[in-house]
């Protein structure tokens, strides 16, 4: 063996090293106990548990106002908390620093993990398919595939890496009773799946009002500590919103509480690593006399927090997705059909129809 390939076995053995050591690191901050913040006792370490904050992680993904009003404390002092627990998270690599240089930024975007949607066209327009550390969002009427887009990807995201998934479970978060696993079994048998196998990597939470939905969303982080979960997915988003604030006199106090909702959504896909889909509806806009009349619900909360935003339209027996918002997505679409597999490629021979 020459010097040479003696050198370079040993840096290879001293990066491996290393990469261990900062994961191991890694995992060591995120299992943190609360206690280890300075000026954090034993009594409002109690208080942080009972409202679902367990670690270092789960702090830092709060906003120090719902901190405040977890431990009944003045905003002052959640925030520092919130700032010690981000701070020792950014010292472990777990989040940025403050200033970054665009470089490095590029470098960690281009190693973002990726769920094929199961249909070409739709991972095409995606870039590749659904992103981690990000929110997507799909809005439509009734009957134009969000669920079905959903239910697939529960499936997609199981899969190894090589076939489009990322071998890991998803999280179901169910506002308007859609969620059904007999869908989830006919779609895994129609890609040779077992299903059994599959329904069991995916964890289901049927929210019954905006509360409960916010306190679901509130205590992921005690399951994704349990699980390896790589998808989260809300459906819908503003169901429940739309549901109970009704009239102009409860919009302000609606969209405040939307607002926090979707921002926690944010935080926790960008401090785990997770990729978070939602789905949300439409409204029509009667002063609309040309195009489409159909927006979506929630208002500007939601457009401005979603990372990404797909409209879903029926055309004929296909359906179209078009990117509406991205940072850096073309404006196209994509055509694709509802089938045994879930959602699926429009075969080449079929005539297409839009309207």
């Amino acid at each position: 063996m020459t010097k040479a390939t003696q050198e370079e076995e040993t840096e290879a053995t001293e990066e491996t090293t290393e990469t261990t050591k900062k994961k191991e690191d890694t995992t060591d901050i995120l299992d943190t106990d609360l206690e280890s913040l300075p000026g954090l006792g034993p009594a409002t370490k109690k208080k942080l548990n009972d409202a679902g904050i367990y670690t270092i992680l789960d702090l830092a993904v709060k906003s120090p106002s719902e901190i405040a009003d977890r431990i009944g404390s003045d905003l002052a002092r959640a925030t520092e908390f919130a700032n010690k627990a981000r701070l020792q998270l950014v010292s472990a690599g777990v989040l940025e620093k403050d200033f970054v240089p665009a470089s490095e930024i590029y470098k960690k975007r281009l190693a973002i993990e990726r769920i094929s949607t199961g249909v070409k066209s739709l991972d095409t327009l995606l870039s590749g398919g659904i992103e981690t550390q990000a929110v997507t969002e799909f809005y439509g009427e009734f009957g134009s595939g969000k669920t079905q887009v959903c239910h697939t990807l529960c499936v997609m995201v199981q899969l190894p890496k090589e076939q489009g998934g990322l071998d890991a479970g998803a999280i179901y978060v169910d506002t308007e009773n859609t969620f059904r696993p007999e869908r989830i079994a006919g779609i895994a048998e129609a890609r040779g799946l077992d299903p059994d196998q599959i329904l069991s990597r995916i964890t289901v939470a049927k929210a019954y009002n905006s509360s409960h939905q916010e306190l679901i969303v509130g205590e992921l982080g005690s399951v994704l500590d349990k699980q390896k979960i790589k998808l989260v997915i809300v459906d819908s988003a503003v169901a429940h919103f739309r549901a109970e604030f009704l009239g102009r006199g409860t919009l302000a106090d609606r969209q405040q509480k939307l607002n926090r909702f979707m921002h926690m959504l944010t935080r926790t896909s960008e401090a785990r690593n997770l990729a978070v889909v939602v789905t949300n509806q439409v409204q029509a806009t009667p002063d609309a006399f040309f195009g489409d009349p159909n927006k979506p619900t929630g208002g500007h909360v939601v457009g401005h927090t979603s990372t990404y935003r797909i409209y879903l339209r029926k055309a004929g027996k296909n359906r179209i997705a078009r990117m509406v918002d991205s940072p850096y997505h073309p404006d196209q679409e994509a055509a694709f059909m509802l089938g045994s597999k879930g959602v699926d490629d429009v075969p080449e021979d079929a005539p297409s129809k839009r309207r």
